[in-house]
Protein backbone atom coordinates (compact mmCIF):
# COMPACT_ATOMS: atom_id res chain seq x y z
CA UNK A 1 0.00 0.00 0.00
CA UNK A 2 1.51 3.54 -0.77
CA UNK A 3 1.96 6.10 2.33
CA UNK A 4 0.31 9.63 1.73
CA UNK A 5 2.56 12.39 2.02
CA UNK A 6 1.65 14.63 5.04
CA UNK A 7 3.27 17.41 3.26
CA UNK A 8 1.75 17.19 -0.21
CA UNK A 9 -1.61 16.81 1.95
CA UNK A 10 -1.27 19.83 3.81
CA UNK A 11 -0.42 21.64 0.31
CA UNK A 12 -4.20 20.30 -0.93
CA UNK A 13 -5.75 21.30 1.77
CA UNK A 14 -4.17 24.78 2.09
CA UNK A 15 -4.91 24.60 -1.77
CA UNK A 16 -8.96 24.33 -1.04
CA UNK A 17 -9.07 26.08 2.11
CA UNK A 18 -7.63 29.20 -0.58
CA UNK A 19 -10.23 28.03 -3.21
CA UNK A 20 -13.29 28.38 -0.75
CA UNK A 21 -12.10 31.41 1.08
CA UNK A 22 -12.01 32.99 -3.00
CA UNK A 23 -15.37 31.58 -3.45
CA UNK A 24 -16.38 32.93 0.00
CA UNK A 25 -15.51 36.70 -1.41
CA UNK A 26 -17.01 36.39 -4.88
CA UNK A 27 -19.98 35.19 -3.33
CA UNK A 28 -20.29 38.34 -0.91
CA UNK A 29 -19.40 40.71 -4.00
CA UNK A 30 -21.96 39.16 -5.91
CA UNK A 31 -24.53 40.96 -4.02
CA UNK A 32 -22.95 44.67 -5.47
CA UNK A 33 -22.39 42.88 -8.37
CA UNK A 34 -26.49 43.16 -9.22
CA UNK A 35 -26.49 46.24 -7.27
CA UNK A 36 -24.46 47.65 -10.09
CA UNK A 37 -26.22 45.67 -13.01
CA UNK A 38 -22.76 43.60 -13.10
CA UNK A 39 -24.47 40.30 -12.26
CA UNK A 40 -21.80 38.89 -15.28
CA UNK A 41 -18.97 39.25 -13.03
CA UNK A 42 -20.30 36.64 -10.70
CA UNK A 43 -19.73 33.54 -13.04
CA UNK A 44 -16.59 35.46 -14.58
CA UNK A 45 -14.76 35.05 -11.59
CA UNK A 46 -15.64 31.95 -10.89
CA UNK A 47 -14.81 30.38 -13.88
CA UNK A 48 -11.92 32.35 -13.40
CA UNK A 49 -11.37 30.49 -10.42
CA UNK A 50 -12.10 27.00 -11.56
CA UNK A 51 -15.40 26.76 -10.29
CA UNK A 52 -16.90 24.60 -12.59
CA UNK A 53 -15.91 26.61 -16.33
CA UNK A 54 -18.57 25.22 -18.34
CA UNK A 55 -21.61 26.09 -15.86
CA UNK A 56 -20.28 29.44 -15.42
CA UNK A 57 -19.48 29.94 -19.30
CA UNK A 58 -23.35 29.50 -20.03
CA UNK A 59 -24.41 32.10 -17.13
CA UNK A 60 -22.29 34.14 -18.69
CA UNK A 61 -23.53 33.67 -22.37
CA UNK A 62 -26.93 34.56 -20.55
CA UNK A 63 -25.67 37.45 -18.32
CA UNK A 64 -23.63 39.49 -20.71
CA UNK A 65 -23.71 37.39 -24.18
CA UNK A 66 -27.13 38.14 -25.14
CA UNK A 67 -28.10 41.49 -23.80
CA UNK A 68 -24.15 42.19 -26.19
CA UNK A 69 -25.99 40.38 -28.81
CA UNK A 70 -29.34 42.52 -28.60
CA UNK A 71 -27.42 45.43 -28.57
CA UNK A 72 -25.46 44.64 -31.71
CA UNK A 73 -28.69 43.25 -33.44
CA UNK A 74 -31.16 46.65 -32.44
CA UNK A 75 -28.30 48.80 -33.73
CA UNK A 76 -27.92 47.10 -36.91
CA UNK A 77 -31.17 47.71 -37.00
CA UNK A 78 -31.10 50.75 -36.67
CA UNK A 79 -28.24 51.46 -38.67
CA UNK A 80 -29.85 50.03 -41.89
CA UNK A 81 -33.62 51.13 -41.16
CA UNK A 82 -32.45 55.21 -40.40
CA UNK A 83 -31.75 56.27 -43.51
CA UNK A 84 -35.11 54.83 -45.20
CA UNK A 85 -37.27 56.84 -43.04
CA UNK A 86 -36.81 60.79 -44.48
CA UNK A 87 -38.47 63.81 -42.15
CA UNK A 88 -38.65 66.97 -42.40
CA UNK A 89 -34.97 67.59 -40.96
CA UNK A 90 -33.81 64.91 -43.50
CA UNK A 91 -33.27 60.77 -42.68
CA UNK A 92 -33.31 59.88 -39.25
CA UNK A 93 -29.85 59.41 -38.37
CA UNK A 94 -28.19 56.50 -37.38
CA UNK A 95 -25.90 54.87 -34.79
CA UNK A 96 -23.00 56.81 -36.84
CA UNK A 97 -24.44 60.26 -36.98
CA UNK A 98 -25.63 60.43 -33.22
CA UNK A 99 -22.22 59.55 -32.29
CA UNK A 100 -20.77 62.35 -34.44
CA UNK A 101 -22.79 64.89 -32.34
CA UNK A 102 -21.98 63.07 -29.43
CA UNK A 103 -18.21 64.44 -30.10
CA UNK A 104 -19.46 67.71 -31.25
CA UNK A 105 -21.14 68.49 -28.11
CA UNK A 106 -18.25 67.46 -25.89
CA UNK A 107 -16.52 69.13 -28.28
CA UNK A 108 -18.85 72.61 -27.62
CA UNK A 109 -18.56 71.59 -24.17
CA UNK A 110 -14.55 72.15 -24.15
CA UNK A 111 -14.45 75.27 -26.55
CA UNK A 112 -17.29 77.08 -23.90
CA UNK A 113 -14.83 76.06 -20.94
CA UNK A 114 -11.72 77.50 -22.59
CA UNK A 115 -14.16 80.66 -23.27
CA UNK A 116 -15.26 81.01 -19.61
CA UNK A 117 -11.62 80.38 -18.63
CA UNK A 118 -10.09 83.43 -20.89
CA UNK A 119 -13.12 85.39 -19.52
CA UNK A 120 -11.78 85.16 -16.02
CA UNK A 121 -8.17 85.75 -17.18
CA UNK A 122 -8.95 88.80 -18.68
CA UNK A 123 -10.99 89.95 -16.11
CA UNK A 124 -8.49 89.71 -13.16
CA UNK A 125 -5.98 91.04 -15.39
CA UNK A 126 -8.24 93.90 -16.01
CA UNK A 127 -8.70 94.18 -12.09
CA UNK A 128 -5.26 93.85 -11.57
CA UNK A 129 -4.42 96.91 -14.07
CA UNK A 130 -7.05 99.07 -12.39
CA UNK A 131 -5.52 98.00 -8.49
CA UNK A 132 -1.95 99.03 -9.55
CA UNK A 133 -3.34 102.55 -10.99
CA UNK A 134 -5.07 102.97 -7.29
CA UNK A 135 -8.47 102.74 -8.76
CA UNK A 136 -9.75 99.87 -6.22
CA UNK A 137 -12.89 101.24 -6.62
CA UNK A 138 -14.25 99.91 -10.37
CA UNK A 139 -13.07 96.76 -9.82
CA UNK A 140 -15.68 94.37 -10.56
CA UNK A 141 -16.26 90.89 -10.97
CA UNK A 142 -18.62 89.71 -12.86
CA UNK A 143 -20.01 85.97 -14.02
CA UNK A 144 -19.25 84.60 -17.22
CA UNK A 145 -22.78 85.00 -18.63
CA UNK A 146 -21.92 82.24 -21.85
CA UNK A 147 -24.30 79.31 -22.96
CA UNK A 148 -24.70 76.69 -20.40
CA UNK A 149 -22.83 73.53 -22.11
CA UNK A 150 -24.64 70.15 -22.58
CA UNK A 151 -23.01 68.53 -19.38
CA UNK A 152 -24.61 72.09 -17.22
CA UNK A 153 -27.64 70.70 -18.62
CA UNK A 154 -27.21 67.77 -17.50
CA UNK A 155 -26.31 68.84 -14.32
CA UNK A 156 -29.19 71.08 -13.89
CA UNK A 157 -31.58 67.99 -14.65
CA UNK A 158 -30.17 65.95 -12.16
CA UNK A 159 -29.75 69.09 -9.31
CA UNK A 160 -33.64 69.84 -10.08
CA UNK A 161 -35.13 65.71 -10.04
CA UNK A 162 -33.87 65.54 -6.60
CA UNK A 163 -34.62 68.67 -5.04
CA UNK A 164 -37.70 68.14 -6.11
CA UNK A 165 -37.75 64.26 -5.19
CA UNK A 166 -36.56 65.18 -1.35
CA UNK A 167 -39.69 67.44 -1.65
CA UNK A 168 -42.19 64.89 -2.60
CA UNK A 169 -40.33 62.23 0.06
CA UNK A 170 -40.74 64.96 2.85
CA UNK A 171 -44.76 64.88 1.88
CA UNK A 172 -44.98 61.62 1.02
CA UNK A 173 -43.10 59.41 3.87
CA UNK A 174 -45.13 61.24 7.21
CA UNK A 175 -47.95 61.05 5.36
CA UNK A 176 -48.14 57.43 4.43
CA UNK A 177 -47.20 56.67 8.23
CA UNK A 178 -50.35 58.67 8.80
CA UNK A 179 -52.07 56.47 6.39
CA UNK A 180 -50.66 53.11 7.59
CA UNK A 181 -51.07 53.57 10.86
CA UNK A 182 -54.72 55.02 11.47
CA UNK A 183 -57.66 53.73 9.16
CA UNK A 184 -59.31 57.37 9.65
CA UNK A 185 -56.33 58.67 8.51
CA UNK A 186 -56.22 56.15 5.14
CA UNK A 187 -59.99 56.98 4.34
CA UNK A 188 -58.85 60.64 4.52
CA UNK A 189 -55.97 60.69 2.27
CA UNK A 190 -57.56 57.76 -0.20
CA UNK A 191 -59.56 59.72 -2.31
CA UNK A 192 -57.05 62.58 -2.87
CA UNK A 193 -54.30 59.82 -3.78
CA UNK A 194 -56.92 58.44 -6.11
CA UNK A 195 -57.98 61.94 -7.44
CA UNK A 196 -54.50 63.29 -8.04
CA UNK A 197 -52.47 60.24 -8.94
CA UNK A 198 -53.29 60.26 -12.65
CA UNK A 199 -53.07 63.90 -13.23
CA UNK A 200 -50.19 64.55 -16.12
CA UNK A 201 -47.54 66.85 -15.37
CA UNK A 202 -49.05 69.16 -18.63
CA UNK A 203 -52.07 69.88 -16.15
CA UNK A 204 -50.00 70.90 -13.05
CA UNK A 205 -47.36 72.96 -14.54
CA UNK A 206 -49.83 76.05 -15.79
CA UNK A 207 -51.05 76.08 -12.23
CA UNK A 208 -47.35 75.71 -10.50
CA UNK A 209 -46.26 78.52 -12.90
CA UNK A 210 -49.02 81.10 -11.46
CA UNK A 211 -48.35 79.99 -8.32
CA UNK A 212 -45.21 80.69 -7.82
CA UNK A 213 -45.11 83.62 -10.52
CA UNK A 214 -47.30 85.05 -7.70
CA UNK A 215 -45.84 83.97 -4.31
CA UNK A 216 -41.89 84.20 -5.61
CA UNK A 217 -41.39 87.65 -7.11
CA UNK A 218 -37.68 87.96 -6.13
CA UNK A 219 -35.16 87.59 -9.33
CA UNK A 220 -31.90 87.41 -7.06
CA UNK A 221 -33.04 84.21 -5.18
CA UNK A 222 -31.32 81.45 -4.04
CA UNK A 223 -33.30 78.94 -6.86
CA UNK A 224 -34.89 80.93 -10.05
CA UNK A 225 -38.20 80.63 -10.57
CA UNK A 226 -38.11 77.83 -13.69
CA UNK A 227 -36.26 75.90 -11.38
CA UNK A 228 -38.46 75.55 -8.78
CA UNK A 229 -41.52 75.35 -10.93
CA UNK A 230 -40.10 72.36 -12.39
CA UNK A 231 -39.16 71.01 -9.22
CA UNK A 232 -42.33 71.77 -7.48
CA UNK A 233 -44.42 69.82 -10.86
CA UNK A 234 -42.00 66.89 -10.13
CA UNK A 235 -42.59 67.12 -6.38
CA UNK A 236 -46.55 66.97 -7.70
CA UNK A 237 -46.35 63.77 -10.06
CA UNK A 238 -43.80 61.73 -7.75
CA UNK A 239 -45.05 61.71 -4.11
CA UNK A 240 -47.88 58.99 -4.36
CA UNK A 241 -45.85 55.75 -5.34
CA UNK A 242 -43.85 56.52 -1.92
CA UNK A 243 -47.33 57.73 -0.64
CA UNK A 244 -49.04 54.11 -1.14
CA UNK A 245 -45.68 52.00 -0.69
CA UNK A 246 -44.96 53.37 2.90
CA UNK A 247 -48.61 53.54 3.87
CA UNK A 248 -48.78 49.20 1.95
CA UNK A 249 -45.71 48.79 4.30
CA UNK A 250 -46.91 50.27 7.80
CA UNK A 251 -50.02 48.24 7.54
CA UNK A 252 -48.41 45.31 6.76
CA UNK A 253 -46.25 44.93 10.02
CA UNK A 254 -46.71 42.21 12.11
CA UNK A 255 -49.89 42.14 14.46
CA UNK A 256 -47.89 40.24 16.96
CA UNK A 257 -44.97 43.56 16.77
CA UNK A 258 -47.67 45.78 17.24
CA UNK A 259 -49.04 43.69 20.71
CA UNK A 260 -45.65 43.87 21.89
CA UNK A 261 -45.75 47.85 20.94
CA UNK A 262 -48.55 48.02 23.63
CA UNK A 263 -48.18 45.57 26.07
CA UNK A 264 -44.27 48.00 26.32
CA UNK A 265 -46.03 50.84 25.98
CA UNK A 266 -44.33 52.92 23.56
CA UNK A 267 -45.02 56.17 22.69
CA UNK A 268 -45.44 57.35 19.23
CA UNK A 269 -41.98 58.64 18.24
CA UNK A 270 -40.56 55.39 20.04
CA UNK A 271 -42.96 53.09 18.01
CA UNK A 272 -42.56 54.85 14.79
CA UNK A 273 -38.42 54.98 14.69
CA UNK A 274 -37.93 51.33 16.54
CA UNK A 275 -40.69 49.45 15.19
CA UNK A 276 -42.31 51.22 12.30
CA UNK A 277 -39.71 52.50 10.15
CA UNK A 278 -37.30 49.33 10.11
CA UNK A 279 -40.67 46.89 9.05
CA UNK A 280 -41.97 49.09 6.41
CA UNK A 281 -38.56 50.01 4.89
CA UNK A 282 -38.40 47.40 1.79
CA UNK A 283 -41.15 49.34 0.74
CA UNK A 284 -40.81 52.75 1.50
CA UNK A 285 -37.94 51.82 -0.83
CA UNK A 286 -39.45 50.50 -3.31
CA UNK A 287 -41.87 53.64 -2.94
CA UNK A 288 -38.59 55.70 -3.36
CA UNK A 289 -37.35 54.04 -6.22
CA UNK A 290 -40.67 54.38 -8.52
CA UNK A 291 -40.79 57.63 -7.32
CA UNK A 292 -37.46 59.07 -8.25
CA UNK A 293 -38.06 57.13 -12.04
CA UNK A 294 -41.66 59.20 -12.33
CA UNK A 295 -40.28 62.50 -11.56
CA UNK A 296 -37.25 61.94 -14.12
CA UNK A 297 -39.55 61.46 -16.48
CA UNK A 298 -42.18 63.90 -15.82
CA UNK A 299 -38.65 66.11 -15.19
CA UNK A 300 -38.67 66.38 -19.15
CA UNK A 301 -41.34 67.70 -19.56
CA UNK A 302 -41.78 70.23 -17.37
CA UNK A 303 -38.14 71.60 -18.33
CA UNK A 304 -39.76 71.97 -22.08
CA UNK A 305 -42.44 73.98 -21.29
CA UNK A 306 -40.51 75.86 -17.74
CA UNK A 307 -37.42 76.38 -19.44
CA UNK A 308 -35.72 75.60 -17.12
CA UNK A 309 -32.25 75.15 -18.26
CA UNK A 310 -32.02 71.72 -18.46
CA UNK A 311 -31.73 68.63 -20.55
CA UNK A 312 -35.67 69.31 -21.32
CA UNK A 313 -35.17 72.53 -22.78
CA UNK A 314 -32.03 71.64 -25.19
CA UNK A 315 -34.64 69.14 -26.23
CA UNK A 316 -37.11 72.01 -26.97
CA UNK A 317 -34.52 74.23 -27.93
CA UNK A 318 -33.15 71.57 -30.71
CA UNK A 319 -36.86 70.86 -31.89
CA UNK A 320 -37.14 74.43 -32.20
CA UNK A 321 -34.00 75.46 -34.00
CA UNK A 322 -34.46 72.31 -37.15
CA UNK A 323 -31.50 72.03 -38.22
CA UNK A 324 -29.97 69.22 -40.01
CA UNK A 325 -27.75 68.21 -36.81
CA UNK A 326 -30.83 69.07 -34.17
CA UNK A 327 -32.96 65.32 -34.82
CA UNK A 328 -29.20 63.20 -33.71
CA UNK A 329 -28.49 65.66 -31.34
CA UNK A 330 -31.87 64.72 -29.65
CA UNK A 331 -31.75 61.29 -29.87
CA UNK A 332 -28.20 61.72 -27.82
CA UNK A 333 -30.08 63.65 -25.31
CA UNK A 334 -32.53 60.44 -25.87
CA UNK A 335 -29.95 57.93 -24.71
CA UNK A 336 -28.64 60.19 -21.94
CA UNK A 337 -32.05 60.63 -20.27
CA UNK A 338 -32.21 56.73 -20.60
CA UNK A 339 -28.80 56.16 -18.56
CA UNK A 340 -28.58 58.91 -16.28
CA UNK A 341 -32.76 56.97 -15.06
CA UNK A 342 -30.83 53.38 -15.48
CA UNK A 343 -27.93 55.25 -13.00
CA UNK A 344 -30.46 56.91 -10.75
CA UNK A 345 -32.75 53.71 -10.35
CA UNK A 346 -29.47 51.41 -9.30
CA UNK A 347 -28.60 54.22 -6.80
CA UNK A 348 -31.59 53.81 -4.95
CA UNK A 349 -31.18 50.16 -4.93
CA UNK A 350 -28.02 50.44 -3.73
CA UNK A 351 -29.21 52.64 -0.69
CA UNK A 352 -32.21 49.64 -0.24
CA UNK A 353 -29.38 47.30 0.20
CA UNK A 354 -27.49 48.84 2.72
CA UNK A 355 -30.48 50.47 4.54
CA UNK A 356 -32.84 46.82 4.15
CA UNK A 357 -32.71 43.07 3.88
CA UNK A 358 -34.89 43.00 0.70
CA UNK A 359 -34.09 41.34 -2.24
CA UNK A 360 -35.99 43.38 -4.62
CA UNK A 361 -34.74 43.95 -8.01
Amino acid sequence: MTAIDPDSLSAAEAREARKARLFTQINKADSWFKVLGLSFMTPLLKALAGDNPKAQMKEIWLLLGVPVLAICCFLALWANLAPKVQTSLGAVPGPADVWEQVENLHADARREWQKEEDFYIRQEARNAKLEAAGKADKIKHRDYTGKPTYYAQIWTSIQTVFFGFLLASAVAIPLGIVAGLSRAGEAALNPIIQIFKPVSPLAWLPIVTMIVSATYTTNDGMFTKSFLISAITVTLCSLWPTLINTSLGVASIDKDLVNVSKVLKMNTRVKITKLVLPSALPLMFTGLRLSLGVGWMVLIAAEMLAQNPGLGKFVWDEFQNGSSQSLARIMVAVFTIGIIGFLLDRLMFALQSLFTFSNNR
